[in-house]
């Protein structure tokens, strides 16, 4: 595993484990399956990963408990858990660290962030006492290193920069948001600012990893044996600034094939950047809305739709036609987009911006003409 010096003397690994999509138990976001889950972490921990992410809202809640008990059996100085304060779901930022310690089972946290700081609330978030408890939370010591994720505009990301001496910043970072959006703009702030980055989302929720056949093919005709991840992470790592790469590994195989290419760490030539310049555009024609299926918008809707796996059926209807929202009507009723009330609670969590009640009307209405 390779490493970069970040500060007082401490070295982070190149790659880092997030934990927003550990493998679950009948298909229950609430329920982890402790097993599976625990031999990625001893798989990561085994070689070398030594950068943990965690939040309060992950898994519904359970992500903290379980991280906390699968390092356990690992010394405290072996690893770093990187925890969020989130203002949406406990503005009571006293009660939601205390609540996380509890969980963790421990008595600091090492990185810890202003959870997906958005355009809509940055202001609240700076106004509401925060940023100050934390930063004496810092001098007690019960904070380590203390930072902001961000899915917000260049102009508020450069706002923020000027309220508090950042140790670090986490935004969504892959080479398809750096062509066509405002990834590129975000990173040269921070890297102007020198703010080591954070990445998350290096495979734009997954897609990256399974791009549309013409796509995928760019990049296979270099390396039939390359997976399509090793491509995009390769392409982050090349980036100065960029400190640690966090990636959700679901499973044994993708923290296997991650390892293997923070382990070998091959430098891009131009023609590789050529190629995937050339996979983005060809990818951009074929999705219709590019969902990460974080899955922020799901636990205040009021119907409980899966919308990341709706909006997924919406992208393949849009590339392959109309027909293939059939599969919707095996849903019950209530799961279908027909349920959606369009009360807008989905959007105002949205990362990306998408107005998600628009696009249940329309698969909607493409259903009812089937």
């Amino acid at each position: 595993m390779k490493y970069k010096k970040f500060k007082n003397g401490i070295e982070l690994s190149r790659l880092g484990m997030g934990t927003m999509r550990m493998p679950v138990v009948n298909g229950n976001d609430a329920e982890i399956d402790f097993e599976k889950a625990q031999e990625i972490i001893d798989i990561c921990m085994k070689s070398g990963i030594n950068y943990y992410d965690t939040a309060y809202v992950y898994h519904e809640g359970n992500s903290e408990g379980f991280l906390g008990k699968a390092l356990a059996k690992y010394p405290r100085e072996s690893f770093y858990v990187a925890d969020k304060y989130n203002l949406q779901a406990n503005p009571d930022y006293r009660e939601q660290f205390d609540q996380q310690l509890a969980r963790l089972q421990m008595d600091y946290i090492d990185f810890y962030l202003l959870h997906a700081i958005q355009d809509s609330f940055a202001d609240e978030m700076l106004e509401n006492g925060c940023i100050s408890y934390f930063d004496e939370l810092k001098k007690q010591g019960k904070i380590k290193y203390l930072g902001f994720s961000f899915h917000g505009s260049p102009k508020v990301l450069s706002k923020l920069l000027t309220v508090y001496p950042w140790d670090f910043v986490q935004i969504q970072l892959n080479y398809y948001d750096w062509f066509f959006s405002d990834a590129k703009e975000l990173y040269e702030i921070l890297s102007d600012a020198d703010i080591p980055v954070m990445v998350m989302e290096p495979m734009h929720g997954g897609m990256l990893a399974n791009l549309e056949e013409d796509a995928g093919r760019i990049l296979k005709a270099d390396n039939e044996k390359a997976s399509l991840a090793s491509w995009a992470m390769r392409w982050v790592m090349s980036l100065d600034k960029v400190q640690v790469v966090l990636s959700g590994m679901s499973n044994t195989q993708q923290t296997k094939d991650n390892i293997h290419t923070f382990d070998q760490a091959l430098p891009l030539t131009a023609d590789d950047e050529k190629r995937i310049k050339k996979a983005a555009e060809t990818q951009r024609a074929a999705v219709a809305v590019a969902c990460t299926s974080c899955r922020y918008c799901c636990p205040d809707c009021p119907a409980r739709l899966d919308i990341p796996y709706l909006i997924k059926a919406y992208n393949e209807a849009k590339v392959g036609g109309d027909w293939r929202l059939e599969k919707l009507m095996m849903l019950p009723k209530e799961k279908r987009p027909s349920a959606c009330i369009s009360c807008g609670a989905c959007t105002r969590h949205c990362p990306q911006g998408f107005t998600i009640q628009a696009l249940m009307k329309e698969m909607k209405e493409k259903l009812e003409k089937l």
